[in-house]
């Protein structure tokens, strides 16, 4: 498996598949027949933006509550008119709590037009696109995974889906611990044999040290539940014993309701949406799916410490209620279902809206600078995919500016993508935008994957394994095997001991999203504060340079994914890639003691306090300021007052506690200020109090 590679289908544009060949873009991919074949866009559907001066008359037609049949605004409605059974539908859900934000985003401005299939989506475009009160229209474009879906399940001793005492799956994992070794199972002894390189013909497939530098990151951090990693992918198998632990849960949320709980926009969303089929429940078990999702979702936050695969920035398994990031499931694929952009760009809306920082996206469109006659042809640069897709762009910008808090470890988003597996020097696209890390994939000794993707716009790289390169491995059946490939989590329908391997940009990208995970959960240890952009700078910086190794050849043969043998040798001239993998390799170790040095981010500060009059408002000072004990004073205490640990204040205001939740409530609308006093020092804070809730 080497990239989740979304085909995205166009009269002038589709993407790749990963691991299979993929015809020119009027013809099916590899395998799947004609009338299997995705249409460029979904029929009936068409996506638009309002000028931003209708605001006020879209509100006054209600559209934002669901389906409409008239927009509000007359020349509008004039051309829907002639259109055969329109509706008009809010691209994305209100959520009360994040309204205000989108709003400044103009996302309350892009509308999907469901109209008749028997209409023409391109004729519908021309004529919307045509009034100056709508800023963009384009179609509903389909977006479909292309890949084989070639695992190579991890067999257990016994066989089993058990995580048995006896059975440490690090020894398997070079990507997080390499010592120059590869470890196999041998069939006859079910016993781990070691397979040590030194001086023979292969000993520097494999070189010590070339991993993440995990072990050290470890040891300074196990993750912290406040940081959640969004998985746009395939649904996460949420019952995966290793898995089951890490799972972002929205608290507020009934599991398989059709009612909105919590406000949000989203029905039953306890641990992430299924975009695709517009439900709350997550999916993994479609006959088709390949297991992509849960496998990146391993490599991120698997627990560490049970004898099951290792992780980055998982829970540790004696610590698990506090450590390990969260895992959020935005499920865009199913089985052989296509996508959309409608869908996608909902997506990412939701984890920024949701609490999500990183977005993991081991996906992408085909690289501007891939052969066209294999892969189809791809976006050169940022002006070309967002002329072809504008809505995904806004939706990027919103998670890029508004993920995250200025109370919190981190402000803004880190979007974190494969760069793409076509062999080509270029990243593809979202990934090569601006705020975006686009992730190139190695093999066990710093030098490129073959199918990598690099140069232009390629921002880092990380362990995504090389099965053409490791040919000296393969099964004895002559095919390839796992040896330097990514061991991770899968779903038992795809592999019955719940684990294997997956190689490509893909597993990659993962690597990416779990080091930058960790370091957000060590600057939330430390109560720091950085931008996003701060973390994306030190992320570069710590990277372990990798070009000592770009010259000279590396032989590998390249295999024919649809038939089952080699198809020739070729030799990679490495010296292409000097100085064209990005900053390097992605290093966890370093990167955390970037986080840490004297000059990097800034102190958590307490928050300003927003309450309604009549209700509470809880803060954990711990978060912001590390261990108490806390005493508080209210300048004003007729406009609010505060408990600690249980504790109500005395009447000047005043309250001390040890470490717990404080508790602030409204008495009457007006605003004071406070002082929090803790061993640090102390600090300033407002208090607000308002009639209504509108406005926080």
């Amino acid at each position: 498996m080497k990239f989740l590679n979304i085909v995205f289908v166009s009269a002038a544009m589709a993407a790749a598949a990963s691991c299979a060949k993929v015809s020119p873009v009027t013809d099916a991919p590899a395998g799947v027949s004609p009338e299997e074949t995705v249409p460029a866009y979904m029929p009936g559907e068409v996506v638009l933006k309002f000028d931003e001066s209708l605001s006020d008359l879209l509100d006054e037609a209600g559209l934002a509550g669901g389906l409409s049949t008239r927009s509000g605004v007359s020349t509008v409605d004039a051309i829907l008119d002639i259109i055969d059974g329109y509706r008009l539908e809010r691209v994305f859900p209100v959520n009360k709590a994040t309204e205000e934000a989108s709003r400044a985003a103009g996302l309350h401005l892009w509308y999907v037009v469901h109209f008749s299939e028997d209409e023409n989506v391109e004729d519908v475009v021309k004529k919307l696109s045509a009034l100056g009160e709508v800023q963009a229209a384009s179609p509903v474009r389909t977006i479909k995974k292309a890949y084989d879906g070639k695992v190579i399940p991890f067999r257990s001793s016994a066989s089993t889906r058990a995580i048995t005492a006896d059975e440490d799956l690090l020894y398997w994992q070079w990507n997080l611990k390499n010592d120059g070794a590869v470890y196999t199972l041998n069939p006859e002894t079910e016993s781990i044999d070691g397979y040590p390189f030194g001086g023979n013909t292969a000993s520097e497939k494999f070189v010590a040290g070339d991993d993440i530098r995990w072990e050290d990151a470890r040891e300074d951090c196990q993750g912290d539940p406040s940081i959640i990693v969004a998985v746009l992918d395939e649904g996460v198998f949420l019952e995966h014993p290793d898995l089951v632990n890490s799972l972002w849960t929205n608290e507020d949320e009934v599991e398989y309701s059709d009612e909105d709980n919590d406000g949000n926009g989203y029905a039953g969303d306890v641990h992430g949406y299924d975009f695709l089929n517009d439900r709350g429940y997550i999916t993994w078990d479609d006959v088709n799916d390949t297991g992509h999702g849960t496998h990146c979702a391993g490599i991120i936050a698997a627990t560490n410490g049970n004898n099951g695969i290792s992780s980055i920035a998982g829970p540790d398994n004696d610590n698990l209620g506090n450590s390990g990031v969260r895992i959020m499931s935005c499920q865009i694929f199913s089985g052989n279902s296509a996508s959309t952009t409608v869908s996608l760009s909902r997506a990412i809306k939701y984890a920024a809206d949701n609490g999500a920082v990183v977005l993991q996206c081991s996906f992408g469109y085909t690289s501007g600078a891939a052969n066209p006659y294999e892969y189809g042809i791809g976006f050169r640069d940022a002006d070309e995919w967002e002329a072809s897709s504008p809505l995904e762009k806004a939706a990027m910008d919103y998670f890029i500016h508004s993920a995250g808090s200025e109370n919190g470890p981190v402000k803004g988003g880190i979007p974190v993508f494969a760069s793409g597996n076509e062999y080509a020097p270029m990243a593809g696209f979202p990934g090569a935008y601006d705020g975006c890390v686009s992730v190139a994939a190695v093999a066990g000794d710093f030098t490129p994957s073959t199918y990598t993707n690099y140069a232009e716009y390629t921002k880092i790289s990380a362990p995504g394994g090389d099965q053409d390169y490791y040919y000296d491995f393969k099964e004895p059946d002559g095919d390839r095997g796992a040896a330097g490939c990514i061991l991770s989590t899968l779903p038992y329908h795809v592999s019955e001991s719940g684990y294997g391997y997956m190689e490509g940009t893909s597993m990659a990208c993962p690597h990416v999203s779990g080091v930058v995970a960790l370091g957000l959960s060590y600057a939330a240890k430390l109560h720091k504060h950085f931008t996003a952009d701060e973390i994306i700078d030190l992320l570069y910086s710590s990277a372990t340079p990798i070009d000592d190794v770009m010259s000279g050849t590396k032989f590998y043969y390249r295999w024919q994914v649809d038939v089952p043998h080699l198809i020739h040798a070729r030799t990679m001239r490495l010296s292409a890639y000097e100085n064209n993998m990005g900053a390097g390799m992605v290093n966890a170790s370093r990167f955390l003691q970037m986080i840490a040095g004297d000059n990097a981010g800034v102190s958590m500060e307490f928050p300003n306090i927003y309450i309604k009059v009549g209700s509470s408002s809880a803060a954990n000072p711990v978060s912001f300021l590390g261990e108490g004990p806390f005493s508080v004073t209210i300048d004003d205490p007729s406009v609010a007052s505060v408990s600690a640990d249980g504790t109500q204040g005395n009447a000047s205001g005043t309250v001390s506690g040890a470490a717990g939740t404080l508790t602030f409530f409204g008495l009457k609308s007006g605003s004071t200020k406070a002082t929090i006093t803790y061993a640090g020092g102390t600090q300033t804070f407002a208090i607000t109090v308002r009639t209504s809730s509108g406005w926080l």
